[in-house]
């Protein structure tokens, strides 16, 4: 049997939780922040796994490069404005670009099946990995239902979905976590 253990670290915006059953151990760590936080350096990036956002500027792409982070994934939608070429300026301070995109409003959207997508890219993507939207609230979306498909209670999905930043989309995921 499969269970989450969460842990709530410094503030309300660092959460670090395993996943473990019979077979082993597998760990993943995340933390949500605003990219203000990034920015300024109130956030220490160093020794995360997974780390979710709002929209990254050049600033921000320039602090997860200079922390380590070797995976930017954009969860935003195809037609969004990333206020540049976002393939572009990752790749170019040698980091790997990889895009699932979630529409945002698109309740369908907010899937098992991209919860699943989510889970081949980070199990191919170099780490660690910067996830992003234009908020954090579709990152959180989609890692609480990655959370119940690995076995963790309704509650506990929706405690790691809110600490890496479900907002609004939080009667949707309930519905999910329901079905």
């Amino acid at each position: 049997m499969k269970k989450i253990v969460l842990s709530f670290l410094a503030s309300m915006f660092i959460c670090s939780c395993s996943f473990a059953d019979g077979e082993g151990e597998r760990a993943e760590s995340i933390v949500s922040v605003k990219a203000s936080d990034i920015s300024s350096g109130s956030v220490s990036l160093q020794g995360w796994e997974h780390i979710s956002s709002g929209q990254p500027d050049a600033a921000v792409l320039d602090a997860i490069k200079a922390a380590g982070f070797k995976t930017v994934i954009d969860l935003r939608g195809k037609n969004e404005d990333r206020g540049m070429d976002e393939a572009v300026q990752v790749e170019k301070r040698g980091m790997n670009y990889l895009s699932l995109p979630i529409e945002s409003g698109v309740a369908a959207d907010i899937s098992y099946d991209n919860a699943r997508q989510l889970d081949r890219l980070l199990a191919g993507a170099e780490g660690p990995v910067f996830l992003h939207c234009i908020s954090g609230n579709r990152v959180g979306a989609i890692f609480a239902l990655r959370a119940k498909l690995a076995g963790a209670s309704a509650d506990e999905a929706m405690a790691l979905g809110k600490a890496a930043g479900l907002t609004r989309l939080e009667p949707v995921v309930t519905k999910r976590l329901q079905e």
